[in-house]
C-alpha cells in the first residue's frame, strides 16, 4: 500500500488542479509502497510492545493474516491504458484516457440519475458496465440494501431521496 501525509497529498492535489486545462486526469507519484506487515511491526514497536510470532512466542501482539476480503485487491489499477505523460511537476503525471464527448456524457448522467432516483441498482450497474471503458468489477453488486431486495422496500418509505430535478436546477447537467 501507499501512504502519504495529508499535507503532502493536499499540496499535490492543489498543484495538479492548477495545471488542469479541463477534463485532465492526473496520476500522483505516491512514492515507494509500504508492506502492511512492515507497517504493523513498526506500529507495535513504536508502542513499546513486541510482536508475538514463532521467534517470540511470548510477544505482546500477534499479527493475523486474514487474506483478501470481498472487493479487496492486491493492487490498484490507476489507469485504463498506459498512455501517461509528464508535467511540470516531477510527482504529477497526466493520463491521456479515452472519454465521452459532453453531449453523450450528459445523456448517460441523466439516465444514471433516473436509475438512482428509482433505486434501480441493477440499471445503474449495467449503465456503468456499458459506458465506462475498462470497468469490469471483480465481484458482483456489493450494495447490501439492494441485495436484500424485499427488505429494502420495507425501509424505502423512511428514506428521503434527493430529487433529480434539484440536481438539474443546480446546473449539474447544464
Amino acid at each position: 500500500r501507499y501512504f502519504m501525509t495529508i499535507p503532502e497529498a493536499s499540496q499535490l492535489v492543489l498543484q495538479a488542479g492548477s495545471m488542469a486545462k479541463g477534463g485532465d486526469v492526473f496520476v500522483l507519484d505516491m512514492g515507494k509502497p509500504v508492506k502492511i506487515e512492515d507497517l504493523a511491526r513498526r506500529m507495535i514497536h513504536l508502542m513499546g510492545l513486541t510482536v508475538k510470532d514463532e521467534r517470540n512466542p511470548d510477544g505482546d501482539i500477534e499479527i493475523v493474516y486474514t487474506g483478501l476480503r470481498p472487493a479487496e485487491k492486491l493492487y490498484e489499477e490507476l489507469l485504463i491504458g498506459t498512455n501517461v505523460t509528464g508535467t511540470e511537476h516531477p510527482m504529477i503525471m497526466r493520463a491521456i484516457e479515452p472519454h465521452l464527448p459532453w453531449s453523450q456524457l450528459k445523456g448517460v448522467l441523466e439516465e444514471l440519475l433516473l436509475a438512482l432516483d428509482a433505486f434501480d441498482c441493477a440499471k445503474a450497474h449495467n449503465l456503468l458496465m456499458r459506458t465506462v471503458t475498462g470497468y469490469r468489477p471483480e465481484s458482483g453488486l456489493q450494495d447490501l440494501v439492494w441485495l436484500r431486495g424485499k427488505q429494502a422496500l420495507a425501509f424505502r418509505g423512511n428514506v428521503a431521496h434527493l430529487e433529480t430535478h434539484r440536481m438539474r436546477q443546480s446546473n449539474l447537467l447544464n
